[in-house]
């Protein structure tokens, strides 16, 4: 019986599939939302607002960030986005687990604020995999898939970070392992409350 709702932070490289799994599993498991993130970016074909992100004006960006309204931030890919410091904490604080779909720069952030969020990399099969689902995707130019390509790289050589690897070869047996991991956490000793032990004791 948690006191408080657990946080798990994915990330991975862009192309991985990290946004698709945590929709997933979110959808597979209860007491578990996938938190909204804001952005700077564009939308894409299909994306809504308050669904998929909060689409906003750099400048709106910027004066959230001297207000303190995110938890993290980050720029990647030329574009800004943060997840929302009230929206997280109220989610934790009534008992609800939070999947943050989140680059490196921001489970950095997340790492140096909570004690015990799960940290969850999703790896591609092979970087020749993971630049044909961008190319496959069709809403980047060839310089900007370079550019995502090069920050790939990096991103993965902070994979021993994290407590957990996913290997997104097929998106089944992905989404399995993500579940698994997910469930394993909420049945950690240290999260239960001391209040209800003590009534079974």
């Amino acid at each position: 019986m948690p006191v408080k709702g657990q946080i798990f932070v994915v990330s991975a490289p862009s192309g991985a599939g990290k946004t698709s799994l945590c929709r997933a599993v979110t959808d597979a498991l209860d007491n578990l939302t996938h938190s909204v993130s804001t952005t700077t970016r564009k939308p894409r074909t299909g994306e809504i607002d308050g669904r998929d992100y909060f689409f906003v004006t750099e400048d709106r960006f910027r004066s959230m960030v001297e207000a303190g309204d995110f938890v993290e931030w980050a720029e990647v890919h030329g574009n800004l986005y943060g997840t929302s410091r009230r929206m997280l904490e109220d989610l934790v604080d009534r008992g609800i687990d939070v999947i943050l779909d989140i680059d490196t720069q921001g489970a950095t952030q997340i790492k140096e604020k909570f004690d015990s969020p799960v940290f969850i990399f999703i790896m591609p099969p092979s970087l020749e995999i993971l630049e044909e689902r961008l190319r496959n995707r069709r809403s980047d130019r060839d310089d900007e898939i370079n550019r995502r390509m090069a920050r790939a790289r990096d991103e993965i050589r902070d994979f021993r970070r994290y407590d957990f690897i996913v290997v997104n070869r097929d998106f089944d047996k992905a989404l399995h392992d993500l579940r698994s991991i997910i469930i394993a956490a909420r049945c950690r000793t240290e999260l239960l409350d001391p209040d209800w032990i003590k009534r079974l004791q």
